[in-house]
């Protein structure tokens, strides 16, 4: 169930929200004048969203290059990166 807090509760109830979204790692939502403003989250899950929209983009990328042809046999980019690495 999505929270919906007015934006007079960020000033009012600013410690509040934090502890909401640090403990459940879920977003608040914030309304400005009884219409959507504002979407509150905590660091740590922002930067989880983040990191998965990363990881989508690597990852589509990806699945365009098997597409495309363009890859390589597994024992070949392992022996690249020993190589790399000194640990040949």
């Amino acid at each position: 169930m999505a929270t919906i807090r007015p934006s007079s509760d960020l000033r009012n109830r600013y410690n509040e929200i934090s502890e909401f979204c640090n403990k459940y790692n879920e977003p608040v939502f914030i309304t400005k004048n009884g219409t959507g403003d504002l979407v509150v989250l905590s660091n740590a899950e922002y930067e989880r969203l983040c990191g998965l929209a990363e990881l989508h983009v690597k990852l589509d990328a990806g699945l365009e290059d098997v597409k495309s042809k363009r890859v390589r046999n597994a024992e070949d980019v392992f022996a690249d990166i020993e190589r790399k690495l000194n640990l040949d």
